[in-house]
């Protein structure tokens, strides 16, 4: 599920966290993936799940998304860096 084109990517413990909530969350966890990428200073991590699987993971206005986001990011705390956390839609 994880691979990230950039070797300065470097955010285990949220990018385990991410990877955790996404294939909870999803009904196809084995086609969720997460890419991560440097983006300047902070590091991107690029969720891709299922067509139909692309609503639960955004919920409705957005709030399973953005609570996933504040987990994602309170755990890069501990990484020492920050990320940024973006649904891909297939």
């Amino acid at each position: 599920m994880s691979e990230g084109p950039s070797e300065n990517t470097d955010a285990p413990r949220a990018r385990a966290v991410l990877e955790h909530i996404v294939r909870s969350v999803v009904e196809n966890p084995d086609a969720a993936r997460v890419v991560a990428t440097a983006d300047g200073p902070d590091i991107r991590l690029d969720v891709y799940v299922d067509q139909g699987d692309i609503g639960r993971v955004i919920g409705r206005r957005g709030r399973v998304a953005g609570a996933i986001r504040t987990v994602v990011r309170a755990a890069a705390v501990n990484d020492g860096c920050t990320v940024v956390v973006d649904f891909v839609e297939p």
